[in-house]
């Protein structure tokens, strides 16, 4: 039987929007509204990787799991391998690493993305959405994805690109959705490789992988989940999420 984690790294100096985990939408911290959307995708066990005690007291109190990093990584896959190999002695076979800036993912997402890892088609794999507006597209905080066709629902396509700002794709481009699944075997060798020169330049992790040759596919979701990147981004998913009846 597969063991599966789903890790949400979380740290609270983010140059953007500092304090951000902690950040209040309907009362409650936003680390907790995705730690909670991970706990109801029954998908895995769900643990907080951070090196911010007010982080791991916040889950603690709300009964979660959390555990402590280094403040040294240099990015979140960095910290959910720390927990994967010391806290969970590398016994998973599939892991989660789920944005904690996304308050607003739906646990359907994160199941669909798990039930597709276990067909092992795949070293890795992601989710991606239609755009929600025209100005989403020359957003350089939107990640976008670019597939070799049009994405539909249970349908996974390899990955072709990913970047911020407009390349030379004319179709098949969408909003990349921060979380990834790995293969056991995928994440060890994905830390062990070092960072590329694409990787640095459009600040994305997932270009280290595309860049060695390794295999990222990408499932469509109707639901576009909103990252808090900035204050903006934080005004627009409360009004999403606040005037949820």
């Amino acid at each position: 039987m597969n063991k599966i984690a789903i890790i949400i790294p979380s740290r609270l100096d983010a140059k953007r929007l500092p304090n951000k985990p902690l950040k209040l939408i309907n009362n409650k911290e936003m680390i907790l509204h995705v730690y909670e959307a991970a706990v109801n995708s029954k998908a895995g066990e769900v643990y907080i990787a951070t090196p911010d005690q007010e982080i791991i007291d916040t889950v603690k109190n709300a009964n979660g799991n959390a555990i402590k990093t280094s403040k040294s990584h240099e990015t979140g896959t960095d910290r959910i391998f720390e927990v994967f190999k010391n806290a969970l002695n590398s016994e998973p076979n599939i892991v989660v690493n789920l944005q904690g800036d996304m308050p607003n993912i739906k646990p359907k997402a994160i199941y669909e993305l798990v039930n597709y890892m276990k067909k092992n088609k795949c070293e890795i794999a992601t989710l991606a959405s239609e755009f929600r507006s025209k100005d989403e597209l020359t957003n350089p905080n939107v990640v976008k994805v670019a597939v070799n066709e049009k994405l539909s629902e249970n349908k996974f396509l390899s990955s072709l690109d990913f970047f911020r700002i407009e390349q030379n794709f004319k179709d098949n481009i969408y909003h990349h959705i921060g979380i990834y699944a790995f293969t056991n075997k995928a994440l060890i060798k994905y830390v062990s490789l070092k960072r590329t020169k694409l990787e640095l330049k459009r600040k994305l992790e997932q270009l280290r992988a595309l860049e060695n040759n390794m295999s990222i596919h990408v499932g469509y979701v109707k639901s576009s989940p909103l990252s808090v990147d900035t204050e903006e981004d934080l005004i627009e998913v409360k009004k999403i999420m606040e005037n949820k009846k």
